[in-house]
C-alpha cells in the first residue's frame, strides 16, 4: 500500500465512500431510514462524502458514527482498484468492488488484531507464528478483486482466532482478578467498580452494562459487544483487543481511559 494511504485506520479522503454504498442498514435508532446493499446513501454527495458528517448523530445516523473500516475503504479504493471508483467504472466494475469491500474488511480486522498482539511483550514466545499469520493476511488482502470476491475469510479467521486466544492467555497469565466470562450475557449488567482486570470477556454481550469506574486493564475484549455500555471513569488503558468500533458504540466521559492506538468518540465528553 501506498506510503502516505495508512493501513489500518478509516482514511475516508482516500476511499469511495464505499461503506455508505456497499453495505446495506435498516430504518432503526441507529439509522434513520432503510437502504439496501449497493444503493448509495442518500447523504452521499458526488465527492464521495458526507454531506450531514457533524450532524450524523442529530439526524439519526449513531450508527454511521461507530462504524470503522479498519482501513479497508482506502485499500479497496486506491489499491485494489487502483483508484477508479464505482461511479466511472461501470456496473460491473461497481458491484465486483461493493463484494469486495466487506472481504477485505474482514481480513482488515485481522490484520489489526495480530499487529496489536505483536506489540505485546507477553507475547514474544507467539511472536514468529503471529508474524506467519500477519503476512499470510496480508497476502489474502492484496490479491486481485476477481480472487477477493470469491475469498471466503472464515477458515483463515478462524485459524487466527486460535492463535489470537493463546495470545491472550499469555498476556493475562497471572492478571486475572475474577472469573472470566467469555461468552457471557451482561447486558444491563451492574459491574460499576468492578475489578475486571485480566478477565476474558470474549465475546462477551455487554450492551448497556454500567461499567461506570470498572478496572479492565488486560482484559480480553475481542468481540464483546459494548453498545450503549457506560465506561465513565472506566480504565481501559491496557485493555486486549479493544477496537475503535467498540469504543465508538459505548458510552464515556472525561476520566475514561482509552489505549493509545485509540480515538476518542467525538460524542465522548472531552478528556480533563
Amino acid at each position: 500500500m501506498p506510503d502516505h494511504i495508512p493501513l489500518l485506520g478509516a482514511d475516508c479522503a482516500n476511499c469511495f465512500g464505499l461503506c455508505c454504498v456497499a453495505l446495506p442498514f435498516a430504518r432503526s435508532a441507529d439509522f434513520a431510514h432503510d437502504k439496501p446493499a449497493g444503493k448509495p446513501c442518500a447523504n452521499l454527495r458526488d465527492d464521495h462524502a458526507c454531506g450531514i458528517h457533524t450532524e450524523l448523530r442529530a439526524k439519526g445516523y449513531a450508527g454511521c458514527t461507530v462504524y470503522d473500516c479498519f482501513g479497508a475503504g482506502q485499500r479497496v479504493s486506491q489499491v485494489t482498484f487502483g483508484g477508479r471508483d464505482w461511479r466511472t467504472g461501470g456496473k460491473k466494475h461497481a458491484r465486483l468492488m461493493f463484494e469486495v469491500f466487506p472481504v477485505v474488511r474482514r481480513l482488515h480486522e485481522l490484520l489489526w488484531y495480530l499487529t496489536e498482539a505483536l506489540g505485546l511483550d507477553a507475547v514474544r514466545p507467539l511472536h514468529p507464528e503471529l508474524r506467519r499469520a500477519l503476512e499470510e493476511t496480508e497476502r489474502l488482502a492484496a490479491q486481485k478483486p476477481e480472487e477477493l470476491a470469491t475469498l471466503d475469510p472464515a477458515a483463515h479467521w478462524h485459524e487466527v482466532a486460535e492463535l489470537l486466544l493463546q495470545a491472550s492467555e499469555l498476556a493475562r497469565k497471572g492478571r486475572k482478578k475474577g472469573r472470566d466470562r467469555r461468552g457471557a450475557d451482561l447486558a444491563g449488567a451492574k459491574l460499576r467498580g468492578a475489578d475486571l482486570r485480566g478477565v476474558s470477556l470474549r465475546g462477551a454481550c455487554l450492551i448497556a452494562a454500567d461499567l461506570t469506574g470498572a478496572d479492565l486493564r488486560h482484559a480480553d475484549l475481542i468481540g464483546a459487544d459494548l453498545r450503549g455500555a457506560d465506561l465513565t471513569d472506566a480504565d481501559l488503558a491496557d485493555a486486549l483487543f479493544l477496537t475503535q468500533p467498540q469504543v465508538n458504540a459505548a458510552r464515556g466521559g472525561p476520566g475514561t481511559r482509552l489505549p493509545g492506538s485509540l480515538v476518542r468518540p467525538v460524542h465522548w465528553a472531552a478528556p480533563r
